[in-house]
């Protein structure tokens, strides 16, 4: 059963790691003639299935699912070119009158592809140059350069890191880096449906995850991804899971400590993903421990809601 005409035409599933996302987003799928647009960045990568959770086929319902296994762990992740690669799945399924429904955690790849968000360019030989300046004469006179061109990112930018790159943006483009900040503009008619439930009974599920990412075969998993460059992957490597079992590997931690890690860790990203996604005041959250969490998600999108199913 469809939704009514006039219904968002982009859903995006957001919130916290081990919240149930992909289960609700297949349910919405489902249920409104939808597609699954990936937007966890580690998710990209082929070969990593059970570190990042990725649901597999046999799993998947028969919905297509799309961006997902598109990267190689050597290479870098770039969200720029997800945005391109985002933008255009969603327009494709949106012209075949089908429904984008966006899941994942990765909160700067959400709003990359949901948001009116312009990525400024680079150039390796203007940082290097910068980053040579910076090592000369330090933050201070960095910023005193930075706040001739772009006052308020002269104010609001901290480190080093982030003084080189708003100096290269503006030699690049002419405009202050502080332009190019985002604001909470959808680009298509969109709503956000985030997950989330007490801490308690998260740390629970995220420990119960990790073991069962162990049990599921991960360390066989990073064995042959570290066979095939993982290491020499930045973003890829450091991932949270691969990079404990990599320890693992090496000799230098036994699997118990992995474990205890690499859950520890999770719950920590859990937090960060948690602040972020709170700090978007479109977002509309449920609990999806409540009853009846795919009515009552219909319900708010405005659509027709299933029979219930129990109590």
């Amino acid at each position: 059963m469809a939704a009514p005409e006039d219904a968002h035409e982009v859903i995006a599933v957001v919130g916290p790691t081990g919240t149930g996302k992909s289960d609700l987003a297949l349910d919405l799928a489902e249920w409104l003639g939808g597609e699954i647009v990936n937007t966890d960045a580690l998710q990209l990568y082929r070969g990593m299935d059970i570190g990042t959770a990725k649901l597999p086929a046999s799993q998947r319902r028969g919905i297509p699912h799309h961006l997902l296994d598109l990267l190689d762990v050597t290479e870098e992740a770039s969200v720029a070119r997800f945005q391109a690669a985002a933008r255009e799945v969603i327009a494709d399924i949106t012209a075949r009158g089908r429904r984008p429904v966006l899941v994942g955690g990765s909160g700067l790849y959400v709003r990359a592809a949901l948001d009116v968000l312009e990525f400024p360019p680079t150039d390796p030989a203007v940082r290097a140059r910068f980053e040579e300046l910076a090592g000369r004469v330090g933050p201070d006179a960095l910023r005193e350069r930075l706040r001739e061109v772009d006052p308020a990112g002269a104010e609001r930018l901290g480190d080093v890191r982030r003084l080189v790159r708003a100096l290269e943006v503006h030699e690049i483009t002419g405009r202050p880096f502080s332009s190019f900040m985002p604001q909470r503009t959808y680009l298509r008619p969109t709503v956000q449906v985030g997950l989330d439930l007490d801490r308690a009974r998260l740390h629970t599920r995220l420990h119960r995850r990790v073991v069962g990412m162990v049990e599921a075969g991960l360390v066989e998993e990073v064995r042959a991804l570290d066979a095939a460059g993982l290491r020499t992957g930045r973003t890829a490597s450091r991932a949270i899971g691969y990079a404990q079992v990599l320890k693992v590997l090496d000799g230098e931690a036994d699997l118990d400590w992995a474990i205890e890690d690499t859950a520890t860790a999770t719950r920590r990203f859990a937090r960060r993903q948690l602040t972020w996604f709170r700090a978007d005041p479109r977002v509309t959250w449920f609990d999806p421990t409540e009853p009846h969490l795919l009515e009552r998600v219909l319900a708010h999108l405005g659509g027709d809601a299933p029979p219930r199913l129990g109590p």
